[in-house]
């Protein structure tokens, strides 16, 4: 788990920032993944935990978001799926408490959209550096 990055790092995505955000909750998906597009990220939405997992063995992503509305047992098990998909890969979990071996950056959502956009900022300066190394 690393910390957030600063505000003041307010990294500009690229064309290739691809995130697959996953909800359980088809309204709260549309709402945040509009923030994401207009953030200038390009984002897949999946729905659900099979949806997810369907989607991480079929597509290449470079976040994946996990929103509030999954299941705690769905922000647990997923992230290990993604790095199981490509190691690569940065998690960022909405909503989440504690540490998981397999996120990268946890947050409380409720924190608002400037957080969230934070956290994958975050998570993508993760990557790079991972990438980097």
């Amino acid at each position: 788990m690393i910390k957030m990055a600063p505000k003041s790092s307010k990294a500009v995505p690229t064309a290739q920032d691809r995130i697959l955000y996953a909800e359980s909750d088809a309204n709260v998906m549309s709402s945040q993944s509009k923030t994401f597009a207009k953030a200038g990220y390009i984002v897949e939405r999946a729905i659900g935990r099979a949806a997810t997992e369907q989607a991480l063995r079929s597509g290449h992503y470079d976040v994946v978001v996990l929103g509030h509305t999954l299941t705690k047992d769905d922000r647990h098990h997923l992230p290990y799926m993604a790095k199981k998909s490509n190691s690569h890969i940065a998690v960022v979990v909405l909503h989440a408490s504690g540490k998981h071996p397999a996120v990268d950056v946890a947050i409380d959502s409720r924190q608002g959209d400037e957080a969230v956009l934070d956290a994958l900022r975050a998570g993508l300066q993760q990557k790079a550096l991972v990438m980097a190394s």
